[in-house]
């Protein structure tokens, strides 16, 4: 008898604690920067009056990693947790099922989905909604320009939700103590003319709202840069009760005189200042001066070389002046050493003498020699 009413409680506890009852909304994603602040909404649209009970919001890092708490509310107390304290708040209108987040400073860490949980009382559905949020490098928040010049100055608010500006103030403060100075004032949904603004004093005639307004944007063109103008720009973008703040630093410096210089004037500058114009004219001098270099060269060479064989010769006639009887000596012939040993065997009476004379004059010992041996017989 209770098996019936068992079998049809059993799906409805299954489906509410296996979550199969929850409305998933499918995922948004939003682009900021470093440092910038970010909407991502989370509204439960209901015919029905129902109170909210909770409102959860977790962010992941990735598909495995685990699911860290940005921020939960409940009994009317909203709590920030971990890194995100004193970044995240909850801004939505509970009492209209809005449970969006706002997140300030925004960093790399950030970048991930965020999953918001709302839960209503007595009501076993459980909405839910992701945002993938991307995070790009920090923009410059210093701008140099020069005198004279233009500059574009961003400030946009990146939302999930249909949420527009209600106004846009740009101030100017060219130092810590000094009184502010207002740049520009926009109201875009007041009744007056697209591109209407309220820009007064030394701005005025000078700043230009460039930014799309229907999707919070209130970036402006700085035109005709002063000296003056150098200090510290704050954009306020204002969305109902919420505002979101940018400060831009700007310095601004003199532009480099041009001088306008006549052919012949520049010239010796880049003769005297051009270091390719030096090497080129050092290496074709060298080239010119290369063969007179090889030709002082050969000529020294000759002149060494000249002064070697003179040197040569002059060693060698002193040689034959100190010893003449060498030359004699090695004038005389194997064949008439011979002669003379078999001669001398024969008569042992024959007596030779050798009197010592130049190379020029070696056929006169023979003729002596003859003479004295026809003598002795």
């Amino acid at each position: 008898m209770f098996y019936p009413l068992k079998l049809i409680l059993m799906p409805l506890l299954l489906d509410y604690s296996l979550g199969l009852n929850d409305l998933i909304v499918s995922s948004l994603e939003l682009t900021v920067h470093v440092g910038d602040s970010a909407l991502m909404g989370c509204v439960f649209q209901s015919t029905e009056v129902k109170r909210v009970t909770k409102v959860d919001w977790m962010f992941s890092s990735g598909e495995h990693a685990k699911d860290d708490y940005v921020l939960y509310y409940y009994a009317n107390l909203s709590v920030p947790v971990g890194r995100f304290q004193n970044r995240a708040y909850l801004v939505g209108d509970i009492l209209r099922n809005d449970g969006s987040l706002l997140l300030r400073n925004v960093e790399e860490t950030d970048q991930g989905s965020y999953t918001c949980e709302i839960r209503l009382e007595m009501e076993s559905v459980v909405f839910k909604k992701a945002v993938v949020l991307h995070v790009l490098p920090e923009e410059p928040k210093e701008l140099t320009v020069c005198v004279g010049d233009s500059t574009y100055m961003r400030c946009v608010f990146q939302s999930t939700e249909e949420k527009h500006m209600t106004k846009v103030d740009w101030m100017f403060s060219s130092g810590e103590h000094t009184k502010e100075e207002t740049v520009l004032r926009h109201y875009p949904k007041l009744s007056v003319p697209v591109g209407y603004l309220q820009n007064r004093g030394r701005f005025q005639n000078r700043v230009t709202l460039v930014g799309d307004t229907a999707r919070n944007d209130g970036s402006i063109m700085l035109n005709g840069v002063k000296e003056s103008d150098e200090g510290s720009y704050t954009c306020s973008i204002h969305l109902g009760n919420l505002t979101f703040k940018k400060t831009i630093v700007l310095h601004v410096i003199q532009k480099q005189p041009q001088t306008l210089v006549t052919p012949a004037a520049h010239r010796p500058e880049i003769l005297g200042g051009n270091h390719l114009v030096i090497i080129v004219g050092i290496v074709c001098a060298t080239i010119l001066l290369l063969p007179v270099l090889i030709l002082i060269v050969k000529r020294t060479n000759r002149n060494k070389s000249s002064v070697t064989s003179t040197a040569l010769v002059k060693s060698l006639e002193d040689t034959k002046k100190a010893h003449p009887e060498k030359h004699v000596y090695s004038s005389i012939t194997t064949r008439e050493v011979i002669e003379e040993e078999e001669s001398s065997e024969k008569s042992e009476a024959t007596y030779m003498t050798m009197h010592p004379v130049w190379p020029s004059l070696r056929s006169t010992p023979n003729n002596q020699l003859e003479k004295k041996s026809t003598g002795g017989m």
